[in-house]
């Protein structure tokens, strides 16, 4: 059996790490979060280890209502899911293993399966090399950029592993989009020259979702719409309600001045 007190430091599981994710992503969506904050968040908690690093991203932020209970500790060895880390390193060959705009410009998005090495040149041009929905050949995988008076853009998801090596020379190579990932990410080494011009790499989130996100923002600004005009409804209501009692109060207090003249009027 587990001391409670060693609760902290057991090892949290990728389904610990998607647990609190969703918790930060109902945050967002509920405007509890701005997304620098929460792309903060979702990174620390891609980088967690233990449960004792997971507790405080989420500490001041309710569940459903409810302050969310410590992770479930499973012992049993789950599936893996569609769209995990381990369903996208397949093997075989990369879709491409370079690309060069020469006044120019080119692409890999989407679906594509990054090689092991990818080269890019980009001169007087520009390149765009996005990670989200990628499918990877190795676990290990090195992008060489070299830009020269051109620049090429990197865009990976906030749960993946990527370090930053390159060097500018009268240019720009950002290493701001450094940064560990999940347990199980590829590993990639983004290295090369700037050489008057640039290479960014930067973290977003995947579209599906940001699309996700998007929708659960309208969901919930149409159930406070919904909730705001039930809110007018019963306010309007009971004013009606009110104008009706003191209408029937003013009636009866007329009829009760009105019977003292009839009773004296009999009499007479």
């Amino acid at each position: 059996m587990t001391d409670d007190a060693a609760v902290p430091e057991l090892r949290a599981s990728d389904a610990d790490r998607e647990r609190v994710a969703e918790v930060l992503r109902d945050a967002l969506a509920e405007g509890r979060l701005d997304m620098e904050e929460f792309e903060e968040r979702l990174e620390a908690t891609y980088k967690a280890r233990t449960y004792g690093e997971l507790t405080p991203i989420t500490r001041d932020l309710p569940a459903a209502g409810v302050t969310p209970p410590p992770p479930h500790v499973s012992l049993v060895k789950e599936p893996v899911q569609s769209g995990s880390w381990a369903g996208r390193i397949v093997g075989g060959e990369g879709s491409s293993s370079w690309a060069v705009a020469v006044m120019s410009g080119f692409q890999r998005k989407g679906r594509w399966t990054v090689p092991k090495v990818f080269n890019c040149f980009a001169f007087w041009g520009g390149g765009e090399i996005d990670l989200r929905e990628a499918r990877f050949e190795d676990r290990d995988t090195v992008i060489r950029c070299f830009a020269i008076m051109g620049g090429i853009q990197v865009t990976a998801p906030p749960d993946m592993d990527v370090q930053v090596g390159g060097v500018g020379i009268m240019g720009a190579f950002d290493h701001s989009g450094s940064g560990e990932g999940s347990p199980g990410s590829p590993r990639v080494t983004v290295t090369g020259l700037a050489l008057f011009g640039g290479v960014a790499v930067e973290r977003k989130l995947r579209k599906e979702e940001r699309q996700r996100l998007k929708e659960e923002r309208k969901r919930l600004q149409a159930e406070r719409h919904a909730e705001r005009r039930e809110l007018r409804a019963e306010r309007h209501a009971e004013r009606r309600e009110r104008h009706a009692e003191r209408h029937a109060g003013r009636r009866e207090r007329r009829g009760s001045a009105e019977r003292p003249s009839l009773e004296k009027r009999d009499w007479d």
